[in-house]
């Protein structure tokens, strides 16, 4: 039922991706996802590159499916990265941040398939005739870095104006939400904040029991006078935040402020003043469970919703 596009490109069992999130996603979390049948993702973020070489050499020993590497495009390290990348022959890299286009042929010719994640249809239709394998369409439903459209806005837009599968992501996180993508025209869905809750993800604990007491709106944007908005949990350092920025302070100042602040969360575990990157799906997250618990409950969701929908229509 789930044998998508997106599962033949990247030889994955479902069609479904894990979020590459920076500090969150490490080499364990990612075997575990693909392990289970998804696909896992490594978050690149700033980290140079013989740090990713060792996540990618610890994914390598954890599973023998395919996995993948977030790029973020503007680390200033990219270059090195996309060396690695190649070196290592990383079967999937998902983008982000930047344009991969002057990577493509060389990630092309060691076969690695490039997904840029995309939150308008003018980047998507732009990166389109580079070549790339397939879109991630992320609403601004996501945790971290959001764009402006939602994910029911943003997805039917970016499947019309492109010619390889799109992905949704951005207000994701059970079974509801990937019949929903698939009705949009996606042929495959990336969670994100749901896995940070895995057994498998390394995260402190403070930041998963943060995410488990989240309620529907607990969720708040930051940063959106810098011009790089970014989705957290409420707390005193997002607080400091919007008080800020109703102040008129600098764009440098802000970014001053949160520099350092995602570490702190992820594994320091200061929920007070870290920043705690979250989608809004977080008040859905009810326990902690492994990776391919997730994945199976997804799965089997979808596929009474699926059901169901065939009954009404007899």
């Amino acid at each position: 039922m789930f044998e998508t596009e997106v599962c033949k490109i990247l030889n994955i069992k479902y069609p479904i991706l894990q979020g590459g999130m920076a500090w969150v996603a490490t080499a364990e979390l990612a075997a575990a996802v693909s392990n289970a049948g998804g696909l896992g993702i490594i978050g690149a973020g700033n980290a140079p590159a013989e740090v990713v070489r060792s996540e990618i050499k610890k994914a390598k020993e954890l599973t023998e499916k395919p996995f993948g590497l977030n790029v973020y495009y503007m680390s200033p390290f990219v270059e090195e990265i996309i060396d690695l990348v190649v070196e290592e022959r990383v079967p999937v890299i998902t983008t982000g941040a930047g344009n991969p286009g002057k990577h493509i042929d060389k990630l092309k010719r060691v076969g690695t398939k490039v997904i840029p994640v995309v939150s308008s249809v003018a980047l998507a239709k732009r990166l389109n005739r580079l070549g790339v394998d397939a879109f991630i369409a992320e609403g601004m439903e996501c945790g971290g870095h959001i764009g402006e459209l939602t994910s029911m806005a943003l997805v039917p837009q970016i499947v019309d104006a492109v010619n390889v599968p799109v992905i949704a992501a951005g207000g994701i996180g059970d079974g509801r939400g990937m019949v929903a993508a698939f009705a949009l025209g996606a042929k495959g869905v990336q969670l994100g904040t749901r896995f940070v809750c895995a057994e498998e993800c390394k995260v402190h604990k403070n930041y998963k029991e943060a995410l488990l007491k989240a309620r529907d709106r607990d969720t708040v944007v930051t940063g959106s006078s810098t011009g790089h908005p970014v989705r957290v949990l409420k707390n005193k350092l997002a607080r400091k935040f919007l008080e800020m920025e109703k102040q008129g302070v600098p764009p440098e100042e802000l970014e001053k402020l949160g520099t350092g602040k995602l570490r702190d969360a992820v594994i320091e575990g200061d929920v007070v003043y870290g920043s705690l990157m979250a989608g809004q799906v977080a008040g859905m997250i009810s326990k902690i469970q492994p990776a391919r618990e997730i994945i199976e409950e997804i799965i089997s969701e979808a596929s009474m919703i699926i059901k169901k929908l065939s009954e009404y229509r007899r």
